[in-house]
């Protein structure tokens, strides 16, 4: 029992010291290759089969046989219907699920381009569920006005929202022709806010220096590690206003019917309060909405990933490796020691 004890951690010893070996032989590699920008696709996904699927699994386990053999016999029959149809308008759905620097817009992009080429305006709808607090202005101003080109194509567009689109996110949602939230969805947050820390006493305290040289009398309105004026935090505090009249301005042209003056206070609200106010057009789930489309619609997910290169996939699989190897040697010579 000694023996094998002692011959399972030198292997065990042995498979990660070649494991680390490969790591570092396959970083090195990863070095010398110049990057290429990652390249990605887009992918379908059939919900409506998804939710045909579904339905079927329940009939079939709570159905008696007899109620069966019926629902399948009207079920042929509506099959056979539907094959001399004209084929059922679509319904795309997106889901942006936002972060404070919006890089989520890169792919919304991408799946917002794919659906323009191929919708038909006349009968095809697009779905957004968002779910955002909002981030920086310039990522959520580009993420507007990607949904901005369905509009303009002709194509309608509903936002769904669940749980949150505050801020940026409601930016984005005020687009939609229309927008659902569920009843405690959080919506609304139409203000700016900036905060930065500043450590210009604790260098001074401890006699340390800082220097910062601009050229235009604006260049930094404020600073981290610099003394702060009067001057300088009224133009931030100006800027930080002309960005809310741009926001309220936006928000404005999309529901000229708000109150706009009523709503741009920064503060948010649970839906049923922002129905009250207009920011919402129906309250309801996401879940509610692909339900009652799916009987006159063909509905479809759209989603664009990024394809992994080879050095992430042997990342990947080297990790894989090693954290398997080593609860499979764990297992193996667990209590063996006498």
């Amino acid at each position: 029992m000694e023996f094998l004890y002692e011959y399972g951690l030198f292997f065990a010893k042995t498979l990660t010291f070649v494991i680390a070996i490969a790591v570092i032989v396959a970083i090195i590699m990863g070095a010398a290759v110049k990057p290429k920008a990652k390249k990605g696709e887009i992918t379908i996904d059939d919900l409506s089969e998804q939710l045909d699927d579904l339905k079927q699994s329940f009939i079939e386990n709570t159905l008696s046989k007899k109620e069966l053999k019926a629902h399948q016999k009207q079920q042929k029959a509506e099959t056979k219907k539907q094959q001399n149809d004209e084929p059922k308008s679509r319904l795309y759905v997106i889901d942006f699920n936002g972060s404070v620097d919006a890089h989520e817009v890169e792919s919304l992009r991408e799946e917002i381009t794919a659906i323009l080429t191929i919708a038909d305006k006349e009968k095809d709808r697009v779905l957004v569920r968002l779910e955002s607090g909002g981030g920086v202005v310039h990522g959520y101003g580009l993420a507007a006005s990607q949904l901005q080109r369905l509009r303009n194509a002709g194509i309608h567009l509903t936002v769904a929202i669940d749980k949150v689109a505050a801020s940026g996110g409601y930016m984005m949602a005020c687009v939609a022709n229309e927008i659902v939230a569920a009843p405690f969805a959080i919506v609304g947050s139409i203000g700016v806010i900036a905060q930065i820390p500043n450590f210009n006493k604790i260098l001074k305290k401890n006699d340390v220096d800082f220097e910062q040289i601009t050229a235009g009398e604006y260049k930094r309105t404020l600073t981290i590690f610099g003394e702060n004026t009067d001057k300088g935090r009224e133009k931030f505090k100006e800027e930080i206003e002309q960005t809310h009249g741009l926001f309220k301005t936006f928000v404005s042209e999309q529901r000229p019917s708000l109150d706009i003056d009523n709503v741009a206070t920064g503060e948010h609200w649970f839906a049923t309060q922002a129905y009250d106010k207009g920011l919402v057009d129906k309250i309801d789930t996401s879940d509610d909405i692909l339900l009652s489309q799916a009987k006159e619609r063909q509905i479809y997910k759209v989603k664009y990933r990024i394809k992994k290169n080879l050095s992430d996939k042997l990342a990947v699989g080297l990790s894989s490796g090693v954290s398997k190897a080593g609860v499979s040697l764990m297992s193996r010579f667990k209590g063996l020691n006498p």
